[in-house]
Order: C-alpha cells, then sequence, then structure tokens
C-alpha cells in the first residue's frame, strides 16, 4: 500500500489522508508516516466500523485489493470511488465509479495500486519517509547479529530445516549471531529448524514494534516471502527474500523500493508457478501459485533454492553494508 499512499500525498500534499487497516497493522502507523491517519478496522468487530461514521463524507475513497470494499467507501458516504476493473461478481462494482484496468505488462503490486490514481510516479522510498514506532523494552542481541525469519502463511513456503542450518552455520562462520524469528504459532516451526537450540529465538514472543526494532538493527534478515519480508523492506534493512510460490516480479521490491538493499532469491519460470490471477483480475504475465496444501503436497518450488545461491545474496549485502 505504500507507494500508493505517497503518490497520493505527493498528488495532494495538503489532503487528509485516513487509511482503514488490520488492528494488527495500526501500531506501526504511530509517528503517522506521510502524515496519514490509520482507522483499525476489523469486520466482526462492531466498534472499529461504528467509529468510522463518526467522520464520513470523503471526497475520494481508493480502493485496492477486492471491490466489495467499494460498498463500505459507500457507506461512508465517498463522492468518488476508484477501484480497479474486472472484479467478480459485478456486484463487487455496483457501486465503483471508476474502474482502472490492470497493466498489460509486469508490474509490481505496489505500482499495480499507485496507478489507481493519475499522475508521475510517487519518488522512491527514503528511510526517512516513516518514522520508527515507539515500542518496549526486550532482550536486544549483542551486535553483529542476522534475524532468519522461518515461519510463513502457509507451510508451502518452508524451506528445509537443514538448508536454514547451513546458512545459520555460514553466518557463524562470519562472527555474525543469528537470531531465528516466527509468528507466536510458529515456535515448533523454529524447533525443528534448530532442535538443539544453538541459537536464540525470539519466535512468538515480541510485538509487531518490537519486532521492527530488532530487525533494524540487524546486520542482515532472511525469510520467505511473507509479511515480516515487507516489513524488512520497510524497515530498510539488507534483507533477502525466498520466492517460492510466490513471483518476485509481482511481491518484490518494483520501482519504489528499489532503493532499499534488498534480493530476491527465487528460480525463474518454475514450471507449476502458473497462476495467472491476483485479486480476480487475469493477466498473462502474472506468474505465481496459491494451491493449498491439498492441491500440492510438496513445495517444490521451495526446495528447488539452493543454500549457496542465498549465501551468495548474503555475501553481496554484507559486503555492501560494512
Amino acid at each position: 500500500m505504500t507507494p500508493l499512499i505517497a503518490k497520493v500525498r505527493e498528488q495532494h500534499p495538503s489532503a487528509e489522508i485516513v487509511l482503514i487497516t488490520s488492528i494488527a497493522m495500526a501500531p506501526l502507523y504511530s509517528k503517522r508516516p506521510y502524515d496519514v491517519t490509520v482507522w483499525p478496522y476489523h469486520p466482526r468487530h462492531f466498534q472499529t466500523v461504528a467509529k468510522m461514521f463518526e467522520k464520513d463524507g470523503f471526497d475520494l475513497a481508493i480502493v485496492p485489493g477486492n471491490n466489495r470494499y467499494g460498498w463500505l467507501a459507500a457507506a461512508l458516504r465517498s463522492k468518488w470511488i476508484v477501484a480497479h476493473a474486472e472484479d467478480h461478481p459485478k456486484l463487487k462494482s455496483w457501486l465503483i465509479d471508476e474502474q482502472v484496468p490492470y497493466p498489460v505488462s509486469p508490474q509490481a503490486l505496489g505500482e499495480i495500486f499507485a496507478d489507481l490514481i493519475p499522475g508521475a510516479s510517487p519518488k522512491p522510498y527514503s528511510l526517512s519517509d516513516w518514522p520508527a514506532p515507539d515500542c518496549d523494552a526486550f532482550d536486544m542481541p549483542s551486535k553483529p547479529y542476522a534475524v532468519i525469519h522461518v515461519g510463513a502463511s502457509t507451510p508451502l513456503k518452508f524451506w528445509e530445516p537443514d538448508k536454514w542450518r547451513t546458512v545459520a552455520d555460514w553466518l557463524s562462520g562470519q562472527s555474525i549471531e543469528v537470531v531465528w524469528s516466527g509468528g507466536e504459532r510458529e515456535t515448533d516451526v523454529v524447533q525443528q529448524v534448530d532442535p538443539d537450540r544453538r541459537h536464540k529465538s525470539c519466535a512468538g514472543q515480541l510485538k509487531l514494534n518490537q519486532l521492527w526494532r530488532l530487525i533494524s538493527n540487524a546486520s542482515i534478515f532472511i525469510s520467505p516471502d511473507t509479511g515480516v519480508a515487507h516489513l524488512a523492506r520497510l524497515i530498510g534493512a539488507p534483507s533477502i527474500t525466498l520466492f517460492g510460490p510466490g513471483s518476485a516480479s509481482l511481491f518484490g521490491r518494483g520501482e519504489f523500493w528499489r532503493n532499499v538493499p534488498s534480493r530476491e532469491v527465487t528460480i525463474e519460470d518454475f514450471s507449476c508457478r502458473d497462476q495467472d490471477d491476483i485479486f480476480n483480475r487475469h493477466r498473462p504475465w502474472i506468474k505465481h501459485c496459491f494451491r493449498s496444501q491439498t492441491e500440492c503436497q510438496f513445495a517444490a518450488c521451495m526446495h528447488a533454492i539452493d543454500t549457496l545461491d542465498v549465501i551468495e545474496a548474503a555475501e553481496q549485502l554484507l559486503q555492501h553494508n560494512i
């Protein structure tokens, strides 16, 4: 969403910008990056919806992703609602005033969202654009250290434990302490990767703003293509993202994040990374995979990623940032 927010701010420097976001993400916006106001939202928490109606009547509502939120924009008495074309079923788009087509050539998702308003592309991201949120103190590791986040939204994005151990051993050989990371439900994933507990783990122990602090001081961050990888990019940490089912061109840096020190490691044109839609919009250049574990029981695209490629990317980033 950040390229879109940045573009709106550049196009409308004095406008009030309100972002509706998940409750979990709201603390990241506590210092008001891009001078944005955040409304935490969950459709099953009525109080979050009711609070929105204390201030409605927006001049413009922008609906990235699923057009069903156009109905919420209309309920908030938005004068003009913009979303992408081709969502289905069509009733999702009944209240959309302007529908913008998806691009016909490859583009990162952040830039696709930013195209919902006209004008020049936003300036590339700078670390000064997003002040770090405050957080409670916690036990920080000694520098230099690396954060390896082994969890993901699906086991089909998990990398094999022995490969993680190989990368961890290499980092240790560079006198860099390794810290494992994972969500509160991913402590068992860390246990499988490091059964002997050779390295410190913060899995399930940190709030999102504390995780920001941990990653921001790391010499390098490594993870599968998951939400925390996007957080590391936002923080500006030297980071490596392993793309298996996901598309590095669709979910990678793109133009907006091009100055952030990061690397994407993937197997290009993997045979079963062949699904061509995102948010119900189909384009032949979209090549990713969102199959479930029922449909795919072996994450061949992740297993094909070689440790040497990850270590080579780490060497490049570490040399660049010494």
